[in-house]
């Protein structure tokens, strides 16, 4: 696993030459850790009670994917990841956790989680990250997101909603600090683009809900 790796960055280091951030990986080096976070915890009442118990499921992706590693790709048929930085979770626990901070906020919920705290939940959210990388090969990075969701009911495992969501930011460099910011913002809104369509889902709308007063 290592010797692909190294290959697979020797790859990214030649493609993007003169871009300090991405380099040779010689053995095992440091890499600054990167976490994403929801920049709005602030409680919100939607005025309909609580109504349901919501499982986040952990996201499926693929194995490129599935890892603590910043991916970039420097055509699109190349996988890299940046040598020098990494996120603080794998990126399905990275999304899992965003969107379970997201859906707390509403008071609709009485539990929202990665597991129900009985036997089942309400309702559980399944997702499949497709995309969570930056393209590096155009005039400038872009970071792009995207994920297909369903919100099954569990009583009956019944799909009450699909989506496909998707959130892109243009970054600056393919400097690790450049594309961290770049995926923080697409991420804050492709879990406002869930959250809203997963409200939906269980008949709230996202506009109804106000700020707890009192509490940010």
């Amino acid at each position: 696993m290592r010797l692909n790796m190294t290959v697979l960055t020797v790859l990214l280091g030649f493609s993007l030459s003169g871009c300090g951030a991405l380099s040779v990986l010689q053995g095992e080096p440091n890499r600054d850790v990167y976490e994403l976070l929801l920049q709005n915890d602030t409680p919100l009442r939607c005025g309909r009670g609580r109504i349901a118990d919501l499982v986040v499921e952990t996201p499926k992706t693929r194995s490129t994917l599935d890892s603590d590693r910043i991916m970039v790709r420097p055509s699109t048929l190349q996988v890299a990841y940046l040598p020098d930085a990494r996120w603080g979770d794998t990126v399905p626990t990275t999304l899992q956790t965003l969107l379970i901070r997201s859906f707390s906020r509403y008071d609709i919920f009485s539990h929202v989680g990665s597991a129900p705290l009985g036997l089942s939940a309400d309702y559980a959210l399944i997702s499949t990250i497709n995309d969570f990388n930056a393209d590096a090969y155009g005039e400038a990075p872009q970071v792009r997101l995207s994920v297909d969701a369903q919100m099954v009911r569990e009583s009956d495992a019944r799909v009450v909603a699909r989506g496909r969501f998707e959130a892109s930011r243009t970054a600056p460099s393919t400097k690790a600090p450049d594309l961290a910011s770049a995926f923080d913002l697409a991420a804050q809104d492709l879990v406002g683009q869930m959250t809203g369509w997963g409200l939906g889902a269980l008949g709230v709308a996202k506009t109804s809900c106000t700020p707890v007063s009192g509490q940010r």
